[in-house]
């Protein structure tokens, strides 16, 4: 409960100094860091209205207000507004704010309840993301055990993988065993699976599919979901089953493997995104494969699974101890094969701790 009061206390803070008199969070992530409790987002309007200088309101459908019973309102100052239908929850938030002035609204608030509320409340509203994210972009300890849990429950999923994957099955088949070992393995629900046999490979972003996995198949299998604190994994493997077709796969996988590392390395306070995303991009275009790398080396995780910090060209952010991402370069290779490997790791006060711990080889199991 005190750490919850004190992200309340550092948002409205963090709101005050961007020159913000409120800010206004739908059900979602933001929700769930700033309360406990994420909620739903539905045609009516749930709404925690954060003004600076005054207590926070949640202003709640009274039929979804059981939903919110384990938040603990009365200790963290929170007032509750509940609304039935008919009522107009609208002018609720507009009671809450007291007066018009610069509001930051959700990034993900539906359009639905974005636009009822600037015709009530007036003013100007930005987006309430700037704030935020760099409050989520350091990780508490709590947040980081979180991270740690969800990393060697996907590893376990990991370990397992040579269970399902096997020639004569379908990616859709194999991904539907991840998909409950997920779960068996701790987390609430498998958030993605993707099974990327053969040519489907080189489609970073494949999920599943009908396509029988064959003898001598590079498979890419990426997986994640969140465990119960809310906070995600997110980690790839690449298997081959026997002996590859392609001859060049093991030179190809080499150069992953060290630009993977690379990125790994070179991740310490100060350096910025952009040197961390260039370190593995470096290796990769030094053996000529520059243009089969075709994303960003990393993703911010945490409440959700892409979050601040993204490890890319152009981005400047330098790391502090506590920010969370992936490092995760691939080769992809059109029609023939991809591979990816992909860690989350933790910026330390000297440099990267990596919540994944399964071996980066290939990994070969029988065709």
């Amino acid at each position: 409960m005190d750490a919850l009061r004190a992200r309340l206390d550092r948002a409205t803070a963090a709101a005050a100094a961007a020159g913000l008199d409120a800010l206004l969070i739908s059900p979602g992530s933001d929700l769930r860091y700033l309360i406990g409790a994420g909620g739903s987002s539905f045609e009516r309007l749930t709404c925690l209205v954060l003004p600076v200088g005054r207590e926070p309101v949640l202003v709640v459908p009274k039929l979804e207000q059981p939903g919110y019973a384990g938040v603990p309102t009365d200790a963290l100052g929170v007032g509750v507004a509940t609304w039935v239908d008919g009522e107009d929850p609208y002018e609720l938030v507009r009671k809450a704010l007291k007066g018009t002035g610069r509001v930051a609204v959700a990034d993900m608030m539906p359009a639905l309840h974005n636009l009822r509320l600037r015709a009530v409340i007036g003013g100007e509203q930005v987006l309430a993301g700037p704030v935020l994210r760099e409050l989520r972009m350091r990780k508490d300890a709590a947040e980081v055990a979180a991270l740690r849990k969800a990393g060697a429950a996907i590893d376990r999923v990991h370990a397992r993988v040579g269970e399902w994957l096997r020639p004569g099955r379908t990616e859709a088949e194999v991904g539907a065993d991840i998909a409950a070992a997920i779960v068996a393995e701790g987390h609430e629900l498998a958030e993605f699976v993707i099974v990327g046999s053969g040519p489907n490979g080189a489609s970073p972003h494949h999920s599943l599919s009908n396509r029988v996995i064959e003898a001598g198949d590079v498979v890419v299998v990426d997986i994640g979901g969140p465990v119960a604190e809310g906070y995600n994994s997110d980690s790839t493997r690449t298997y081959v089953l026997g002996e590859p077709r392609e001859k060049d796969v093991w030179e190809t996988y080499a150069v992953l493997q060290a630009a993977q590392q690379a990125a790994v390395d070179a991740v310490r306070p100060g350096v910025t995104c952009e040197e961390v995303d260039a370190a593995a991009r470096q290796v990769i275009a030094d053996a000529g494969f520059g243009e089969f790398f075709v994303h960003r080396t990393g993703h911010g995780i945490g409440l959700d699974v892409h979050e601040e910090p993204y490890i890319v060209a152009g981005n400047d952010l330098p790391l502090e101890p506590g920010m969370a991402f992936s490092v995760e370069p691939g080769i992809y290779l059109p029609g023939r094969w991809g591979a990816r490997i992909e860690d989350i790791v933790i910026a330390t006060d000297s440099g990267a701790e990596s919540v994944n711990t399964r071996p980066h080889e290939l990994v070969v199991l029988p065709a």
